[in-house]
């Protein structure tokens, strides 16, 4: 197997077991558009990377994670609601990203591998990067379990058992940021929301309950990692979205079989 290819599929089954997890979260609090504004962030952190020449995936983790704070702060003042909220900041921060690295004179920055991903292009150092970081990440995730289902099945109830809903709802959004900045390269910026959704929504299928729901999730992400790499492979298709559109025909496969009683 050549090296970019074996890097490629190290790469998305990394971003794939860690995402499985997490997106069960995601989808169980209803957290998609969270994910699709944490992940618009990255572009911004791409351009403050580039402007002062710092590592791209610190740089990346940085503004999410400001993010992430940004918004857990915003909700808890109730100025608008969360879905007008979620909008003007996910839009919002990818613009500024776009118009950062266009008034970047000197740089020329490649959108399309950080909207769309490169997964082909992944090297050691970012091999480093997605296990480190999801070792990191599954190992938060489970000392956080218990209260992340407590706050997740009911809120209130997680309280009065002395559950701290805030500090347990700004961890799980601070994972959720650091996930997308170390996939930013798998399947890019518009993308990275889908790799956390659509395999824990297909898991759902199969799993009886939350712990079988996350580890099937994980499961069916690398299998949707390694068809889509062959269907790249074999058609010279995106491998990024590739890898999308083989999650979503797990999906649908899933979702057509008769459920069992």
């Amino acid at each position: 197997m050549a090296d970019f290819l074996l890097y490629a599929l190290l790469g998305g089954v990394g971003v794939a077991l860690v995402a499985g997890p997490l997106g069960s979260f995601v989808v169980w609090r209803r957290m998609a558009y969270f994910g699709d504004t944490l992940a618009h962030s990255a572009l911004l952190g791409v351009a403050v990377g580039v402007l002062f020449d710092i590592n791209f995936n610190l740089a990346v983790i940085s503004c999410c994670v400001l993010l992430a704070v940004i918004l857990v702060s915003l909700q808890r003042q109730r100025l608008v609601a969360t879905d007008t909220l979620l909008g003007i900041m996910a839009h919002s921060s990818l613009s500024l990203g776009l118009v950062a690295i266009a008034l970047l004179d000197d740089v020329r920055v490649d959108l399309m591998e950080y909207l769309f991903g490169d997964l082909l292009a992944i090297l050691p150092e970012d091999l480093l990067w997605i296990y480190l970081g999801g070792l990191l990440v599954l190992v938060l995730l489970w000392k956080l379990w218990t209260p992340l289902l407590a706050i997740t099945i009911n809120e209130e109830l997680a309280q009065v058992e002395g559950v701290n809903v805030t500090l347990t709802r700004l961890a799980l959004m601070l994972l959720i940021a650091f996930v997308i900045a170390i996939a930013m390269k798998v399947v890019g910026i518009l993308l990275i929301t889908s790799l956390l959704i659509i395999p824990a929504a297909a898991a759902r299928r199969l799993a009886h309950n939350p712990e079988q729901m996350a580890l099937i999730a994980s499961l069916l992400g690398t299998l949707a990692v390694v068809m889509g790499l062959l269907a790249s492979y074999q058609w010279d298709t995106p491998a990024g979205p590739s890898v999308v559109v083989a999650a979503l025909l797990v999906f649908l496969f899933l979702y057509s079989l008769p459920r069992r009683a």
